[in-house]
């Protein structure tokens, strides 16, 4: 037994998260922010440009994993913060019901989501936000489209592990009519 204290408490380092990885599934969350109107109606669709391990560019959603004792409130507010900077201003819905549960698996075709490095189960929100949004950490950018462009061949080729299917989702459960 180690002496030591623990002062990132819920983190796990590279090789203990790998080895934990490859035997249970990891709880994400996963966010949608938009842009809403006066009537609550979806305007505008925030996608993040980020640049992959393999040095391929793609667009996605704020995602992040739910550290243990972590309330996913919480894990939803600190991803939104991480990814759209600390004034992006997100309403995070008073019920933490998801629109979905994605379950991504790393064998391709059992889901529509797909990642190589484990089985993951993400709950999925919409989240307006407000603020002056400036992507931080590993993101590039952050572009909004409107739901029509979002949902375009174009944009959707650009969004790699079901991420895509994700967003058309959240959009059909706005009641975005696209």
């Amino acid at each position: 037994m180690s002496d030591m204290t623990e002062t990132t408490p819920g983190w796990l380092s590279s090789d203990e998260l790998e080895m934990t990885r490859a035997r249970m599934p990891i709880l994400y969350v996963e966010a949608v922010p938009v842009r809403v109107d006066d009537s609550g109606e979806v305007t505008s669709v925030g996608l993040l440009l980020r640049i992959g391990p393999d040095g391929t560019v793609s667009r996605t959603l704020v995602s992040g994993r739910v550290l243990h004792h972590e309330r996913v409130r919480d894990a939803l507010l600190r991803h939104l913060e991480k990814d759209l900077g600390p004034v992006a201003l997100p309403r995070v819905p008073a019920s933490l019901q998801p629109f979905t549960v994605a379950e991504y698996f790393p064998t391709q075709g059992i889901t529509p989501y797909h990642d190589p490095r484990q089985h993951a189960v993400s709950l999925a929100y919409i989240v307006p936000v407000t603020g002056d949004c400036r992507p931080r950490q590993d993101a590039l950018d952050l572009v909004w489209f409107s739901p029509q462009e979002a949902v375009s061949q174009a944009v959707q080729s650009e969004m790699p592990g079901g991420h895509g299917v994700l967003l058309k989702q959240a959009l059909a459960h706005a009641g975005c009519v696209i």
